[in-house]
């Protein structure tokens, strides 16, 4: 057998042994596609030590907002300055209901009494969005914190997240948030920190950090 005869066959049993592979999964990802048959929104929890909690929330928004859906946005913590989120949805999309507690990140403002109320106003407002039926998304940025600093009744949030229309799905972003939390979702995601550009000295930048 020459050399170009042999690199064929051997092309040949690589190409039969990845079609084998495939329909071994193809298989069963239709088995998976065809046991899942019930149709309702989804609450998932973005959370983990890494950067990216928020802009995968803010992507499930934006997927949303492409096929014409109604999406609500309530972001914790964040606010004391402009965010490209902010802007990009004010400007873009004045339709969105879109709130922030604005008072920045509670180191800065070293007042719990202060944080606490702003938690509890900014909480109000997602409340009402978790009520909303015609909302088919909401997203709950930087909520976990507020449930770590005690700054919200835990039972309170996760009786709001599971007693939320049926078509509506919640997403809730930020490290931690606990064990009770974690269990009520559908879908936990974690985001670990490998490396980060802060920690090397890099400044913050503009359209991709904030």
């Amino acid at each position: 057998m020459s050399e170009i005869e042999s690199n064929q066959e051997d092309n040949s049993k690589k190409e039969a042994a990845h079609k084998r592979k495939m329909q071994k999964q193809k298989e069963k990802i239709d088995a998976h596609i065809a046991d899942s048959d019930e149709e309702r929104g989804v609450s998932i929890l973005l959370t983990g030590n890494g950067k990216g909690k928020s802009s995968s929330g803010f992507g499930m928004v934006l997927r949303a907002l492409g096929y014409g859906h109604e999406v609500g946005v309530v972001q914790f913590i964040k606010g004391a300055q402009l965010s490209g989120e902010e802007i990009f949805l004010k400007e873009k999309m004045p339709h969105i209901e879109f709130y922030q507690m604005g008072t920045g990140f509670t180191w800065d403002t070293q007042d719990r009494s202060a944080d606490i109320e702003a938690a509890e106003r900014t909480w109000a407002v997602a409340e009402q969005m978790l009520k909303n039926t015609s909302l088919d998304l909401v997203l709950l940025d930087e909520l976990t914190y507020m449930l770590a600093y005690k700054y919200l009744d835990e039972a309170m949030v996760l009786e709001a997240l599971k007693n939320r229309p049926k078509e509506q799905s919640v997403v809730v972003t930020g490290r931690g948030g606990g064990a009770s939390l974690r269990e009520l979702m559908d879908t936990v995601s974690e985001v670990k920190d490998i490396k980060h550009a802060y920690n090397a000295g890099i400044k913050a930048r503009k359209g991709v950090d904030y």
